[in-house]
């Protein structure tokens, strides 16, 4: 049997290695320092800009130093923590053809070409597009360190690249970082987006773009929770023409603290606390909150009615309802002081019932104890009755109010005649 001979080898000979499995050693110094080199032989020449890198890419590994090609265009230098440029090498360590070398006084012209350089480098290198999404989160945390005019300027590219779709809109919600909310520093980098937005586009535009991308749902989380800060936050939004941001703003706080009221009050009815001490907080939160009456009065019946588990039984339902409500007359009585209230409770219990198929015909009973109560007045019934502010389902319920309509206004015209008499 054959067995396989060694070739023999010399002493110190090297083996020789393919130049595919080489594996080369990481120099971000050294890509800085050939893009500076190309960049300054540009002398702030756009087209001769976009051409360098077009063809550099063919030369420098983009892939491997995108974050770095991104900190040259945009700070003219490699950004180390602390926002501050990187002194490694012998030089030089920042090229003078980068954003944050234009001019002090916002020209758009220049800010929209280079805009242009981005987008032909991208267009050219596809697999950069992602690495330059997340150099944008990775920069924008970097906003305290830089002067106010690289801030300023650094915010019209990020709206010209929000508006280009180069950035997604959400990519500011990373400026939600302490120690750049309670300064004002997130507040006032959103704000100069905002408002170039505005000069731009129009607030229509800016108006639009941000409800796709949600955005106002999160501005209460660049505001720092002093009163002060509210007043700056609204006072920076009204002095620079936002006020219909302001507005989605408030409607969205609006909402926030209706979820939490109703939560609230879902948590004190669970734990059985006293109505008296329910009212009072419900009171405080709706005033602080600037949480209206009749908004309040709604919450309440919404979180009231889904304690129970109700009956799938039309004839036993409307029973049930009635003993469950009639414990909690006093705290709807106590949010219907006003007349805009009332009605307000009285369509949303409409609306209650025409969606809840089981409570069809609970609706004249429900009213009938609110009635009985003090809880809704009889000008109020009146009210709905002869107007129509809901359809759904209004020519049933009249059906079922008729009678107790036409009791409501016997008594009424007893009461004039008594008056008349006397």
């Amino acid at each position: 049997m054959s067995q396989k001979v060694e070739k023999p080898v010399l002493s110190g000979q090297r083996i020789k290695t393919r130049k595919r499995d080489e594996k080369e050693r990481y120099d971000p110094t050294g890509f800085r320092d050939a893009i500076i080199s190309g960049l300054d032989k540009c002398s702030n020449d756009f087209e001769a800009i976009s051409r360098y890198l077009d063809g550099a890419g063919n030369k420098l590994d983009y892939r491997r130093y995108g974050e770095c090609l991104f900190d040259i265009l945009i700070a003219g230098g490699i950004l180390v923590p602390g926002g501050t440029l990187s002194q490694e090498g012998d030089g030089p360590h920042k090229t003078k053809a980068s954003i944050f070398n234009t001019p002090d006084e916002i020209n758009m012209e220049v800010m929209k070409n280079w805009e242009q350089v981005f987008i032909k480098l991208m267009r050219r290198y596809k697999y950069l597009e992602k690495i330059f999404q997340d150099e944008i989160k990775k920069i924008l945390m970097f906003v305290k360190y830089f002067s106010p005019s690289e801030r300023k300027k650094l915010s019209v590219m990020v709206y010209l690249w929000i508006a280009n779709g180069s950035v997604p809109f959400n990519a500011i919600v990373v400026l939600n970082n302490s120690h750049l909310v309670k300064d004002n520093l997130a507040l006032d980098f959103i704000i100069d987006i905002f408002k170039v937005w505005r000069q731009e586009k129009g607030v229509n535009s800016l108006y639009s773009a941000i409800k796709k991308s949600n955005i106002e749902s999160h501005l209460t989380s660049f505001i720092p929770d002093t009163k002060q800060s509210q007043l700056y936050f609204r006072n920076a939004f009204l002095d620079n023409g936002l006020d219909e941001i302001l507005k989605l703003y408030n409607d969205q706080h609006q909402q926030l603290a209706k979820r939490e009221l109703q939560r609230v009050l879902a948590d004190n009815l669970a734990e059985n606390k006293q109505l008296k001490d329910i009212i009072a907080e419900i009171k405080e939160t709706a005033v602080r909150e600037n949480i209206l009456e009749h908004e309040t009065v709604c919450i309440i019946w919404t979180t009231v009615m889904d304690l129970p588990e109700w009956s799938k039984k039309e004839e036993l339902v409307t029973d049930q309802a009635v003993r469950h409500l009639k414990y909690y007359t006093s705290l709807f009585g106590a949010f219907t002081q006003s007349a805009r209230a009332e009605l307000s409770l009285l369509l949303k219990i409409q609306d209650y019932c025409y969606s809840n198929m089981t409570f069809m015909k609970a609706f004249q009973k429900i009213a009938m104890l609110f009635y009985k109560t003090d809880v809704i007045s009889e000008q109020t019934i009146f009210k709905w009755y002869k107007q129509d502010y809901n359809v759904k389902g209004k020519m049933m319920f009249v059906e079922q109010m008729k009678e107790f309509i036409d009791w409501l206004q016997n008594a009424e015209e007893e009461s004039d005649s008594d008056g008349d008499s006397d």
